[in-house]
């Protein structure tokens, strides 16, 4: 899917939020549980816009926080330099304020099954962010590959719960150890929450949310071996795909 692209105009000084603004609403994905829809922004750059209104209310999340978890995922992949999750940013939209994330032309040929099924290596920074985030939804299908080959994985609204509620397919990594690289990114992590990133994350979510975030750093930093799946509680998300 292609759409022609177009610099700000004269004029504007804030080029960042200007290339962030929905200017128009192009389709809706059908299969996703929340409004998720495919928008243009005023560069005619294509995003995935999730309003903050059109979000199902939970049992365990507040529903309104759901399209910040995504804002924040991004910010933490690119903190811990794991570069898995496409740009993804707040916004005002027409539905209201929400998140957007830069639409990713997917391989249609890609299938993750095979590299889940192995345990392949090449899952690791997803594998880990998950870890970090305390992903409660990591299906198969949110795993994806552009043209280039290069992993992308989307839809992070279930995440960085303060209670422990990993619910995973990627349970075939239980027990192995992080390699290097990926422990590497989680101490560049440690270092960005002191930075800035825990008070972002207390802006965003709250102070215990923030705090539970450190604490699965350090805890990860001490113990760099993937859990194996809980017995109390479901360890796959449902659908898995």
């Amino acid at each position: 899917m292609s759409f022609q692209q177009r610099p700000p105009p004269a004029g504007v000084t804030d080029h960042t939020a200007y290339e962030w603004r929905i200017a128009e609403i192009l389709g809706q994905f059908r299969n996703a549980s929340n409004a998720t829809l495919l928008a243009a922004t005023a560069t005619g750059q294509l995003v995935v816009y999730k309003p903050e209104r059109g979000q199902r209310p939970l049992y365990d999340f507040d529903c309104r926080t759901l399209p910040v978890r995504e804002v924040l995922t991004f910010e933490i992949s690119e903190a811990a330099g794991l570069d898995s999750v496409p740009e993804t940013r707040e916004v005002e939209g027409p539905f209201g304020p929400g998140s957007a994330q830069k639409f990713v032309e997917a391989d249609e040929q890609f299938d993750p099954a095979a590299l889940i099924n192995q345990a392949d290596a090449s899952l690791w920074p997803v594998v880990t962010l998950d870890l970090l985030i305390n992903n409660a939804d990591r299906k198969a299908g949110h795993v994806l590959a552009d043209r280039s080959g290069h992993l992308w994985c989307i839809d992070h609204g279930v995440t960085l719960h303060p209670d422990p509620k990993l619910r995973t397919v990627m349970w075939g990594f239980s027990g192995l150890q992080l390699p290097g690289d990926m422990v590497a990114a989680v101490r560049r992590l440690e270092v960005e929450l002191d930075n800035g990133l825990h008070a972002r994350t207390m802006e965003l979510l709250t102070e215990r949310e923030a705090d539970a975030l450190v604490a699965r750093v350090r805890d990860l930093l001490a113990h760099p071996i993937h859990p194996v799946p809980p017995t109390d509680r479901p360890p796959l998300p449902w659908p898995v795909w």
